[in-house]
């Protein structure tokens, strides 16, 4: 019995020391591993559980990161989920692996563009450009380089590019700003006038244009185009009322320009320079009491605004009579005792006969 016993005891214990030297002996490669996981990724991504493909075929690039179709599948699974930056990073990684296609270079310009790695625009745009010649690259150029505000070559580029794709109104747009931002302003008019007629409910291109047309002093084309870019849903906050209101004045509309910034004033009511704005228009309309209302409002927030004492002196003058132009000598003198600088406004004036 006892014999028996101890038989049993070494069988187990061969039996154990058999089993631990054979799962020992059974070794699994990186290699299989990653072929593993891909192929359980492509069986999530198949049934459309494309984030379970994507932790699949993470672990496959875990265990083989050299392995190009796991990679490829990986660049894809990323781009269909938006993680353009991992995206980007593994179509990179396939070139370093040997994949210099065009389409994968087409992949990393725009990846590139989409996140504004400026300098990888360049790169990827001259390398898909020497794969395909007949891609067309000159709006990704041409946009980099209007970006980093290198003005000069950025007009060139997207005027290749106005004759690749010539329904493309951000192209005119970016000239056109181009050459505002060089105070250009008469070559830009044009391109923003094309850059409008392509997208014509871009009504913010619309309003720049009417400042561009402001700055260049065409007050009736500003007129024109501030409105139809308030038509067209620009919103209408205060800057754009007042410079509304300032178009109106330019173009001598001064009951509709006052109107607006009356409207302005309601809500910014001790707004110096709306007050002063109104007052002027007044002035020079040859509405004197109504100047002087809007300059004593000024003076009711600030008593030292002595340009303002001295342009009610000059209003009562204006109305003519003795007993107003005595008053208005008398303010203009102690608005110049408080400013000296007026008087050298009030030779200019007597010099010009006012």
């Amino acid at each position: 019995m006892t014999s028996k016993l101890i038989f049993v005891l070494v069988l187990l214990i061969s039996s154990a020391s058999y089993s631990q030297t054979s799962f020992a002996g059974i070794k699994t490669s990186p290699t299989d591993s990653a072929d593993f996981f891909l192929q359980k990724g492509l069986l999530e991504k198949n049934n459309g559980r494309k984030m379970e493909a994507l932790k699949n075929l993470e672990k496959a690039a875990k265990y083989d990161a050299e392995n190009k179709a796991v990679i490829t599948e990986l660049s894809a699974v990323y781009l269909d989920l938006r993680k353009y930056h991992n995206a980007r990073e593994m179509f990179k990684k396939l070139v370093s692996l040997g994949d210099e296609s065009a389409a994968n270079y087409k992949q990393l310009l725009q990846l590139s563009f989409q996140l504004k790695q400026n300098d990888d625009v360049l790169l990827y745009a001259g390398k898909l450009k020497t794969a395909a010649p007949e891609e067309k690259v000159n709006f990704y150029i041409g946009k980099v380089q209007y970006d980093m505000e290198n003005y000069g070559e950025a007009i060139k580029t997207l005027g290749r590019a106005a004759n690749e794709d010539t329904a493309n109104a951000e192209i005119p747009y970016m000239i056109a700003h181009s050459y505002a931002d060089m105070l250009n302003y008469k070559m830009a008019v044009p391109y923003f006038q094309r850059a409008i007629q392509l997208a014509p409910t871009q009504n913010y291109w619309i309003y720049e244009l009417s400042m561009i047309y402001y700055a260049m002093n065409d007050d009736r084309n500003a007129l024109k185009y501030m409105l139809e870019a308030g038509e067209k849903g620009y919103r209408r906050d205060n800057d754009y009322l007042e410079n509304l209101g300032i178009a109106y004045l330019n173009v001598g509309e001064l009951d509709k320009g006052v109107e607006i910034l009356s409207e302005i004033l309601k809500r910014k009511p001790s707004d110096m320079n709306i007050l002063n704005m109104l007052a002027e228009a007044f002035y020079y309309k040859k509405k004197y009491d109504e100047a002087i209302a809007y300059w004593d409002k000024i003076l009711e927030y600030d008593k030292t605004s002595a340009s303002s004492l001295y342009m009610i002196g000059m209003a009562y003058q204006k109305k003519g009579g003795k007993e107003n132009t005595n008053k208005g000598i008398t303010l203009c003198d102690k608005a110049i005792e408080m400013d000296p600088a007026l008087a050298s406004l009030k030779q200019k004036k007597m010099t010009m006969g006012l």
